[in-house]
């Protein structure tokens, strides 16, 4: 503990302390944070539509890996974060994107190119993970509305969800995802023009930051 003459004691506060232990990320949040759960949801599914692209990419840096860059765009637009260098700039600040990133920084062009270069698989797989988590009885993900209605055996007599009623679920879940990434494209097609194509919008002016 900590005290000066005659004050109230507070708690060890040392900034630069150097950590003797590396931290655990999975100390870093509650359980049953969001960020888990999406995490797991994406681990379950087939991404062979996005890794296959890479398999003959021989030469350059290794790409990001796509398991990681799929939850973190899923978490990010689920959030309402649409913009490639906002989400940068959550990865570098927030917990939450920190934790899906798993130490892995990504830029807003690389994060801009995945979802260009993988936009109808990521929306297909965006789309399974709704279905998953309306399965869960989840009633939203984040700002994304789901239908969680759960029928009780004793209370209706449908066991599940019509087939009907499961088509025009996944029609209003891929309009809901389409918009999503319409915004995100937007969103950098805007700030390109804005910033610079190469640029994040708070390069080298301290104290200065891409909008929130």
């Amino acid at each position: 503990m900590w005290k000066m003459q005659g004050m109230k004691t507070f708690k060890p506060y040392e900034p630069d302390q150097i950590l003797l232990l590396p931290p655990a990320l999975q100390d870093w949040l509650p359980k049953d944070h969001l960020v888990y759960f999406v995490s797991q949801v994406v681990d379950c599914l087939n991404l062979s539509l996005i890794t296959d692209q890479y398999e003959e990419e021989l030469r350059g840096f290794p790409p990001y890996h796509p398991s990681m860059m799929t939850k973190v765009l899923i978490f990010a637009y689920s959030q309402g974060v649409y913009s490639s260098r906002k989400i940068e700039k959550r990865i570098q600040e927030d917990i939450a994107f920190r934790v899906l990133a798993a130490g892995n920084m990504p830029d807003f062009k690389s994060i801009s190119e995945f979802r260009r270069r993988h936009l109808n698989a990521f929306k297909d797989i965006f789309v399974q993970v709704l279905q998953l988590c309306r399965e869960a009885g989840l009633v939203r993900l984040g700002h994304v509305a789901i239908d969680g209605t759960k029928i009780k055996a004793n209370a209706s007599k449908h066991k599940a969800m019509s087939y009907g009623r499961m088509v025009e679920e996944e029609k209003r879940l891929k309009a809901e995802i389409d918009e999503m990434t319409q915004k995100a494209e937007r969103a950098d097609i805007t700030e390109d023009k804005e910033y610079g194509s190469d640029k994040r919008g708070d390069d080298g002016l301290p104290g200065t930051h891409v909008r929130p």
